[in-house]
């Protein structure tokens, strides 16, 4: 039967009289879902007369504007895959992704265009790059989206694609080498959406969303995009960096009901010095993924706010989160239970469930899994069996059901023949009133011995010894767990999502 994911997000809003409604607030625009349905039709005819074909991809390199939405549904409409990545990556990034995906055309926002143009002509599958902007060079397969837009109808007939096609490609975040393309097919994102988004977030019509990470990534792509059009409410997009400022501003002028965010911002929000000033009473929900939430951390908020956080987890390979924290059934610290729809298991090494309360790997089921990872066969087979995603996630679950996240097999420390959670001894040193942020990592003694190394951002102006802080861990946590060697640093690297990269963790220059 046929059926392509832009009828159900976007085109049904239309059908169901909501056509004037504001679909998104950018900088002053309120842009309505009449709107961006003429423009994403003008998108997909702009691609099609260019010579996209069904299931070519499609890579965008755009911020979050109103141009993302445009292009992500039109290319999907079309019958093209859609692919996004981060506007703020090198040369050798975008060379590799635009010859990784063999993109037919690649979108480019002109803040990335610099970049772009030095590597596009090496791409060998390329037919031409869509700029956003006047820049329209044909010759050199440029071509100028405010130029030709005008000229494209605004109508459009949606590609014969069926749920079972291929719609979006989303990248893993590379913890391991490049980054890897999970495919998904236009049913995976209903799925979650029906399950996720609906049932756990009880999204609704009246709701207003905005979020921490950017479109490009899938986290974002269904919360701040996708969600939100899928029952008609509205969604705020902001091009500028997400800071802590920036954050503030977007709650007071637009009065966001959902904030999409991450740990490292949450913490950046409190420590800022005027955010008591600032009036969050229009949120009723926080969105928090990526990385691990720290139990302190949620107090803090939830003290401050009086606001939720629904700490989860989701993945490329799931496309968004399948693991949850529920609205009033919160236990911090947790990541909560299973979305409906999906199921899981938590095995030992010798492929057996562990018991309840130990610890294992974790294995999830739902039918929003990825086909494969492009161009890595060996890699799919050893991660996806069906709808059964392997990750490498460690886990626990408890007597009630609540599920707990220890951080991946390779985070893991052995100390004393133990195994150790590196977020248990972050989470106790962030207990501490003089640290800002932290993160614990494998490091060797002076014996080639493995023991926890913490890396601590203190608070403005407070001073701390590694005396004290062992002390204060050993107050807290089994003795063995403390960390035998502390780098106060004066800022933690992040990777382009926003978490703690512990690969630069070591570079990181002493504060």
């Amino acid at each position: 039967m046929q059926f392509n994911l832009v009828n159900y997000f976007l085109d049904r809003n239309l059908d169901e009289g909501r056509g004037e409604k504001t679909a998104v607030f950018y900088r002053d625009e309120k842009i309505s879902y009449a709107e961006v349905a003429r423009r994403t039709n003008q998108a997909a005819n702009l691609l099609v007369s260019l010579g996209l074909r069904i299931e070519e991809r499609v890579l965008n390199i755009i911020p979050d504007c109103p141009e993302f939405a445009y292009f992500w549904f039109g290319e999907i409409k079309a019958g093209g895959i859609a692919a996004s990545v981060n506007t703020i990556l090198t040369e050798e990034d975008y060379d590799y992704y635009l010859n990784y995906t063999r993109a037919a055309f690649c979108v480019v926002h002109p803040s990335a265009w610099e970049k772009v143009k030095n590597v596009y002509k090496n791409a060998r599958f390329l037919k031409g790059i869509i700029f956003l902007g006047e820049l329209h060079d044909p010759k050199n397969k440029i071509f100028s989206y405010d130029k030709m837009r005008d000229e494209c109808s605004t109508s459009f007939a949606t590609a014969p694609t069926t749920e079972d096609d291929m719609a979006v490609w989303l990248f893993t975040s590379g913890t391991t080498g490049k980054a890897k393309a999970a495919m998904h097919f236009h049913h995976d994102f209903v799925f979650n959406t029906e399950n996720y988004a609906k049932k756990v977030l009880q999204i609704r019509e009246s709701d207003v969303t905005a979020s921490v990470p950017k479109l490009f990534f899938g986290y974002a792509t269904g919360t701040n995009l996708m969600f939100p059009f899928a029952v008609g409410a509205s969604t705020v997009l902001f091009d500028e960096r997400s800071t802590p400022e920036k954050l503030f501003e977007v709650i007071e002028k637009y009065r966001p009901t959902i904030i999409t965010n991450v740990p490292t911002m949450i913490n950046a929000m409190l420590q800022h010095p005027d955010q008591a000033k600032f009036d969050l009473s229009s949120v009723r929900l926080v969105l928090s993924a990526g990385e691990a939430l720290p139990e302190e951390l949620y107090r803090r908020w939830k003290t401050r706010t009086g606001v939720e956080i629904l700490d989860g987890i989701g993945s490329a390979e799931m496309f968004h989160i399948y693991i949850s924290n529920y609205p009033g059934d919160v236990k911090p610290g947790s990541l909560g239970k299973l979305v409906p729809g999906y199921s899981a298991r938590i095995v030992g090494p010798d492929g057996a469930d562990v018991k309840t309360g130990e610890i294992g790997t974790l294995h999830i089921c739902g039918d929003s899994a990825a086909l494969g990872y492009f161009g890595d066969h060996k890699k799919s087979k050893a991660t996806f069996a069906g709808d059964w995603n392997f990750t490498e996630d460690q886990f626990s679950q408890d007597a009630d059901g609540y599920f707990y996240y220890h951080g991946r097999k390779d985070d893991m420390l052995k100390v004393s023949g133990i195994f150790v959670s590196p977020l248990e001894i972050e989470n106790c040193l962030l207990t501490h009133e003089a640290i800002a942020e932290c993160a614990v990592v494998a490091a060797e003694d002076e014996a080639g011995v493995t023991k926890p190394k913490a890396y601590i951002v203190l608070k403005q102006g407070q001073v701390l010894t590694q005396a004290e802080i062992t002390e204060h861990v050993k107050k807290h946590l089994a003795p063995y767990k403390y960390p035998r060697m502390v780098e106060f640093v004066a800022s933690l690297p992040k990777n382009e999502r926003g978490k703690v990269d512990r690969k630069l963790i070591r570079q990181t220059p002493a504060a």
